[in-house]
């Protein structure tokens, strides 16, 4: 009954996220999507022995880390040839026609993101993994999995019993610019594309991460052997049917001036997307004439891309202003003469910094390119010396905050200036203030940036602790409030002591400390205290604390104004310790854990299995390490650190004795199987889109895949 329960709740989820994401046709209200989607949740953590990593559960995403492991494409995935040029073009088009005559051809949008290549067994997504080298990429199926338009089981169809389709993880420009919005907020670095957005998300080592980030999926290439098509066309109608997001905005030409055409409406049109191109894909619909016309030893003859030059537009820089964010930083910022680009009047670019202003030397008054491309915030691109005057002079660079006239710094390894006069420069506090108050963080209602500068210019608040000091007949008085919205933002105040250490941690606003990786240190140092204790050294041990966030929570807590803060914020109420969770067993007390390789069931359910059983896990192996898990391809690496340590290895059938009470192996386990190499890892459906008034059905960007006459038999026979 509850197996039966769960599978329904499964097949329902799997349809109406379908409809939502892939059709944009929604059957029922984000409600009663989120009922089932927690009765699911509820269900599952009930009855782990009925877990599927193929859940809707798993859209997601865990806190937990992976490692992406090296996996070996079966069929290569070949990068295009690019063009630029019409005459390019047509002589491509002339070379195959000369060899296998008149042929007809499949224009595609080239999607601007990341190439993927997913494996379906059994119709089950089994595999999604990067193209890498085009030979070997990394397996990055946990993170895809959180992609809402990524079928995790195909519809009912005659979908082969194997097969890959390979296709663009991209981030719609909606995700983009929430994303960017947040960096902003949390003195993070800004992404600089969607494309960046799109492959650095991707790389994430918490899907969590990748699932709130927004991405999308498109495919346009199917591989596999024998699969039953004569045409590309007719390959992705058939993988439409199966639930895959194909493109709408596909044709077939007949001709050269066909082509062009679709080449031409695009090159316009492309702006009024939801999401970013770069060009056109232009390939022989007809597999036997592939077949004949064959590969490079990169590319495929029977595909190029055509890229869309960047759209530039020539104006005058009439000044430069400088911004002072919350961390203090110095983003100088080019105010233009109003011009035209790409559909939009642009005002204002940004020049990032000193280095890229000295780079190009741009100066007020000069006219300069500025350019969007596949950017999504205008830049300018170079300077038209011919119209600079003749007594123009470099542009020096400001040496004081234009705020509050400190003296700037610039801290090692950073582009930017900063101003370091926290406690008294206006836009810095007010900007800490906001952070604090976001929903992501308090979450206090009623306070919106315009009310926050109204406290500060009355002197009400000059720091986030003041904020709990407030009454309701101080605040009714002031221009656009009066008694009700007073009492309201009371209220909000109040209940804010309420919210999870997590997100207290977050709202203080500690120099790269984000949302996520604040839930990463209140997991690891359970209370803030314990968080102000901890050397440099203890915090690089939590799990993905890197020496610079390490220096700068250190940083923090030997300011003795936010010391100050932390005193009154915690006299106040605040939680300042995390909950304690119900755990399954202790059987796991005590002890920390690595997990390392491939096992029956996805890392992070193994991950959760070891925090459900009050047990620890950590990132790297070290000597607080006390077992390494591992499982099939364990990095050599830690394998190597861990022998030389003297930890104890222990096998996926070890640890499930271990949580079910018979206790940890004697002495060391056997060696982890067959080590295999693995690369380090770094570190977003939309609006409909523009009408096209062309012949549409189907898929995306750049072609991609097998070389050599056995790859081209198993694809396309």
């Amino acid at each position: 009954m509850i197996r039966e329960r769960i599978e329904e709740l499964r097949r329902q989820l799997e349809l109406h996220n379908y409809k939502y994401y892939v059709e944009n046709n929604p059957e029922i209200s984000d409600f009663e999507f989120d009922t089932m989607m927690r009765e699911l949740q509820d269900l599952e953590r009930e009855h782990p022995e009925y877990a599927d990593p193929n859940s809707p559960t798993m859209r997601v995403g865990s806190d937990l880390t992976s490692e992406f492991a090296t996996v070996r494409h079966r069929y290569p995935m070949l990068s295009l040839g690019n063009t630029y040029s019409l005459d390019e073009l047509h002589e491509f088009i002339d070379r195959i026609e000369r060899e296998a005559g008149p042929t007809d051809y499949v224009c595609e949008l080239k999607f601007d993101g990341t190439a993927i290549s997913l494996t379906y067994d059994n119709g089950a997504l089994t595999q999604a993994a990067t193209r890498g080298d085009g030979v070997t990429g990394d397996d990055v199926t946990a993170n895809v999995r959180t992609v809402r338009s990524v079928p995790l089981h195909l519809r009912d169809g005659d979908w082969p019993a194997h097969f890959e389709i390979r296709g663009e993880i991209l981030m719609p420009y909606a995700s983009f610019d929430r994303l960017n919005a947040e960096r902003e907020a949390n003195g993070e670095p800004l992404f600089a594309n969607p494309r960046n957005a799109a492959a650095g998300t991707l790389k994430q080592q918490s899907s969590a991460v990748v699932a709130r980030r927004g991405l999308d999926c498109t495919l346009y290439q199917l591989a596999g052997d024998n699969l039953p098509f004569r045409t590309h066309w007719e390959s992705l109608q058939k993988a439409r049917e199966w639930g895959f997001k194909i493109s709408d905005h596909m044709r077939i030409c007949h001709n050269v001036a066909e082509v062009d055409d679709f080449i031409r409406y695009w090159d316009t049109a492309r702006h009024g997307l939801p999401f970013p191109t770069d060009g056109v894909v232009i390939k022989v619909n007809d597999f036997a004439v592939r077949r004949q016309l064959g590969f490079t030893a990169k590319a495929p003859k029977w595909a190029v891309a055509y890229k869309f030059k960047a759209e530039q537009a020539l104006t005058r820089i009439d000044s430069v202003s400088f911004q002072v964010g919350r961390t203090g930083a110095i983003t100088p910022v080019a105010n233009l003469e109003p011009v035209l680009l790409a559909g939009t009047t642009v005002r204002r670019a940004t020049l990032h910094n000193a280095e890229q202003m000295a780079r190009l030397d741009i100066r007020p008054g000069d006219m300069v390119y500025v350019e969007k491309g596949g950017e999504i915030i205008p830049k300018i691109t170079g300077v038209d010396l011919s119209q600079r005057p003749a007594d123009s002079q470099p542009f020096r660079y400001i040496d004081r905050c234009p705020v509050c006239g400190t003296p700037l710094v610039r801290y090692e390894g950073e582009a930017k200036h900063y101003c370091p006069n926290q406690s008294g420069c206006r836009p810095q506090i007010i900007g800490r203030i906001i952070h604090f108050i976001r929903r992501k963080a308090l979450d206090i209602e009623g306070l919106g940036e315009e009310t926050v500068e109204l406290l500060y210019d009355n002197g009400l608040v000059r720091t986030v602790a003041d904020l709990y000091d407030l009454r309701a007949e101080q605040l009714s008085p002031l221009p656009r409030l009066g008694e009700k919205s007073a009492e309201n933002i009371i209220r909000s105040i109040e209940r804010s002591k309420e919210v999870p250490y997590a997100r207290v941690l977050f709202g203080l606003g500690i120099r790269f400390v984000g949302e996520t990786t604040a839930r990463y240190l209140a997991d690891h140092f359970r209370s803030l205290e314990g968080l102000m204790q901890a050397s440099r050294e203890e915090l690089v041990e939590a799990e993905e604390i890197g020496q610079r966030i390490a220096d700068s929570i250190l940083e923090y807590f030997a300011d003795a104004a936010n010391l100050e803060i932390i005193r009154r914020l915690r006299a106040a109420g605040l939680q300042f310790e995390t909950a304690e969770r119900k755990l399954a067993s202790e059987a796991l007390a005590g002890k920390s854990f690595v997990v390392s390789g491939r096992f029956s069931r996805s890392r992070d359910e193994m991950k959760a299995l070891i925090e459900s059983h009050g047990g620890r896990n950590l990132a790297a192996v070290s000597g607080n390490v006390d077992y390494i898990v591992a499982g099939e391809k364990m990095g050599p690496a830690k394998l190597k650190k861990a022998e030389k340590l003297g930890i104890r290895i222990i096998d996926e059938e070890e640890f499930f004795r271990m949580i079910n009470g018979e206790g940890a192996p004697a002495t060391q386990a056997r060696p982890a199987p067959a080590a295999e190499a693995q690369p380090s890892a770094e570190s977003g459906t939309s609006a409909a889109p523009a009408t096209d008034p062309l012949p549409k059905s189907t898929p995306q960007p750049d072609a991609d895949t097998q070389s050599g006459k056995g790859a081209e038999q198993r694809l396309f026979d």
